[in-house]
């Protein structure tokens, strides 16, 4: 079972939660960064942080059906974008809240970063997801 906890006392955060709980027995996944090439290995949307951004919430559904989980059941993220203006991160969380990951509301953090590992990347989400059982 998962607990979603807002902090009352904090700022409320408008579509994450400050922590997620995750009861003894649950199955987690550690995801490794979901970056915005296609099956190719080729860069979508070179120069567009938002078109990047939909290319790795794609690749996130995949990672988490391969691993018998789904947008849902994500409880951390932490998104990375290249640059250092707010206007172009809350871009990319726009596209973020956009795919159900708000739904959570997850445990996230969003980051302005100077570079990341492929060249022309401009997004990179990282997250922690809990696998439901499977259904019989």
């Amino acid at each position: 079972m998962i607990r979603r906890v807002t902090v009352p006392g904090l700022f409320p955060p408008p579509t994450y939660s400050h922590a997620s709980v995750v009861e003894a027995g649950t199955r987690l996944a550690f995801l490794a960064g979901a970056v915005p090439l296609d099956e190719r290995g080729e860069l979508v949307g070179p120069g567009d942080p938002v078109a990047q951004a939909g290319q790795v919430i794609a690749n996130l559904r995949e990672q988490l059906r391969a691993v018998g989980s789904d947008l849902e059941h994500v409880l951390v993220t932490e998104v990375y974008v290249v640059s250092d203006q707010p206007s172009v991160l809350s871009s990319v969380w726009e596209v973020v809240e956009a795919s159900g990951l708000s739904k959570g509301p997850h445990s996230s953090t969003l980051l302005g970063v100077a570079c990341l590992g492929y060249t022309g990347q401009l997004v990179e989400i990282t997250t922690t997801a809990a696998v439901p059982e499977a259904e019989q």
